[in-house]
């Protein structure tokens, strides 16, 4: 789900500081002092390293982090919740699996895997997006494909934000689940899910941390611009999460 307007996501981009910045400096250079004129090639400087895998990794690594070594469990029986990861475009149909997001396919796949192991727990998708067809919908009929029989699925297509999505399933699960999101997003969505009254174990599906490798580690690169962009989306995120949980009402949900 993608919790934040698009152009709120696309602020968090250092290719559009950079573009900015460089629209700045070009435009008032000769009226800069020299010091600010340093500054300003520094700053270029920063962002230009914000776009190479060195720091993205390191960014989308500090982000993964934040999942505490208490939430990894196995909790046999329990539900297993998977969150969607948005739509690229409008669904035509359920089986539309071509408007998936490539983390809504990552999720729901570590999802299913997690499901064959202990098949005889509900899997649960939440999701539901902007569109008339739900992201939680499309993401059913692909789990169906994949070999998940309807009695074993549930949907929770209302909500439009991890934030809504943990509160829209409070009461209707037990609070101890399995919850299995893509690596960078688990930290914010084990937050909301703990301030819906929920004890959470986390699974996950897949993770988008590099190691160090050779020098192409050092170079700026576009795939280095998207990862450094969804740290700071994930970043910016908890912070406004933290910011709900401390309004929240203490909850717990139903056992």
């Amino acid at each position: 789900m993608q919790d934040f307007g698009a152009m709120y996501i696309h602020l968090l981009s250092p290719m559009t500081w950079g573009l900015l910045l460089g629209a700045l400096l070009w435009l008032t250079w000769s009226r800069l002092w020299v010091p600010l004129r340093a500054l300003g090639l520094l700053l270029m400087f920063a962002v230009l390293v914000l776009c190479t895998p060195l720091a993205a990794n390191l960014l989308i690594g500090d982000v993964e982090s934040r999942i505490p070594a208490s939430a990894h469990c196995v909790a046999p029986g329990t539900p297993i919740v998977v969150l969607a990861g948005g739509l690229d475009e409008e669904p035509r149909a359920d089986d539309d699996y071509a408007a998936l997001t490539q983390a809504s396919w990552r999720r729901l796949r570590g999802a299913v895997d997690l499901w064959r192991t202990d098949p005889g727990s509900p899997l649960v998708i939440a999701g539901g997006g902007p569109y008339t067809i739900k992201e939680a919908s499309v993401m059913a009929r692909l789990a169906r494909d994949w070999g998940v029989p309807q009695p074993a699925l549930r949907t929770e297509a209302a909500s439009t934000t991890t934030w809504e999505s943990a509160f829209a399933l409070r009461g209707t699960l037990p609070a101890r689940i399995r919850l299995v999101s893509s690596a960078s997003h688990l930290p914010r969505a084990l937050l909301s899910f703990r301030s819906a009254g929920f004890d959470p174990c986390v699974h996950a599906s897949d993770s988008e941390y590099v190691p160090m490798g050779g020098v192409g580690y050092f170079v700026p690169q576009v795939s280095a611009v998207a990862k450094t962009q969804i740290a700071l989306y994930e970043l910016a995120g908890m912070v406004q999460y933290r910011m709900r949980a401390g309004e929240a009402l203490p909850a717990t949900a139903t056992r």
